[in-house]
């Protein structure tokens, strides 16, 4: 079982994540709007990556309470 070390690195793992998710969206959408298409398009690649591995996270571990 986890010991709460090991909780609490997972639940801080799990809150710097959604932080880069967040950032990475908000960055997209300003660059698009700024007709920066390069740097708007890599910005929703990592959207995309970071929410994937988020989903991949919360599939793969047990339920914890956030």
């Amino acid at each position: 079982m986890f010991n709460t070390s090991q909780l609490n690195t997972e639940k801080l793992g799990r809150f710097l994540l959604r932080g880069l998710r967040i950032g990475a969206s908000t960055i997209t959408f300003v660059e698009l709007f700024r007709n920066h298409w390069t740097s708007g398009i890599s910005a929703g690649v990592a959207w995309i990556v970071f929410l994937q591995v988020e989903r991949r996270i919360q599939k793969d571990s047990p339920e914890i309470d956030s």
